[in-house]
């Protein structure tokens, strides 16, 4: 039955001549994505009645935090200083130890096989790991505050950029960076003169970018004690504080907004 489906479908030609058409694979790929959709609303126990039923506390919440308790805002300054410091630190921090990782693991540039493989498992186990996690984990070894948050934000950073920058390595032109080993040249001496001048920009443009995306982690780490605007963020949910919760909101859609422009204004200048 199944080679019956997936065996060619021959056509007669007005000629008489016989050709085969390939039979397409979409209706069984359909058929398998509702099963799979099915079996996830069933393990979920997602409801549409709920959600139909739900929804409109979505908006009295809304209703809630407008406007704004602008008398909080004299709280956050401090708090948001300290999210756009902790992602700072850990963007630059993790952009800088991301590169000799990259290096190490570019097959290109590393002959090491072993070598390469273990620092792109390294890069892949930093991946994979969700950065609240981290955070969580970095509250039990450096105690509350924004050090934790630091060090997650550090640790995404670099599996982030670090895997990024060594598919870039991988993929750059090597003549250059060959014809230097031929001279004499050392490997870091070959690859700061011939690799590193193709790659800077993509690397700079990708670490800015990593910057963006931490600002917004970055003020939910407080959930876990990581410091940040988020420990205030999530003490107004406690107490259902929905118009100090509006103004931190405001605060930060207003920060990112302005660091995505000037981030996204260097990178257009970068590339």
């Amino acid at each position: 039955m199944q080679w019956k489906l997936l065996s060619p479908k021959k056509i007669v030609l007005p000629n008489g001549k016989e050709v085969l058409e390939k039979r397409s694979i979409q209706p069984i790929l359909w058929l398998i994505i509702l099963v799979l959709l099915f079996f996830s609303i069933r393990i979920t126990g997602f409801s549409l009645e709920v959600l139909v039923n739900r929804i409109q506390e979505f908006f009295v919440i809304l209703q809630q935090m407008i406007p704004p308790n602008w008398d909080y805002l004299s709280k956050l300054w401090q708090p948001l200083f300290d999210t756009i410091k902790m992602s700072l630190f850990g963007s630059v921090a993790g952009a800088i130890v991301a590169l000799p990782i990259a290096i190490l693991a570019a097959t290109n540039i590393t002959k090491n096989k072993g070598i390469a493989m273990v620092s792109k498992f390294i890069l892949s186990l930093l991946r994979t790991m969700p950065t609240l996690i981290v955070a969580l984990i970095a509250t039990f070894i450096f105690g509350l505050g924004t050090m934790a948050g630091t060090v997650a934000i550090f640790l995404f950073t670099i599996a982030y950029v670090g895997k990024l920058l060594y598919e870039q390595i991988e993929n750059a032109n090597m003549e250059a960076y060959e014809a230097m080993h031929s001279m004499g040249l050392t490997t870091i001496q070959a690859f700061r003169y011939a690799i590193l001048p193709q790659i800077l920009p993509n690397y700079l443009s990708t670490s800015l970018f990593c910057f963006e995306g931490n600002v917004r982690y970055a003020s939910i780490l407080g959930y876990v004690g990581a410091g940040g605007i988020g420990l205030l963020l999530n003490e107004s949910l406690g107490w259902r504080s929905y118009e100090n919760v509006g103004m931190i909101l405001l605060m930060l859609v207003c920060t990112v907004f302005l660091i995505e422009t000037t981030s996204e204004y260097f990178r257009k200048k970068l590339m």
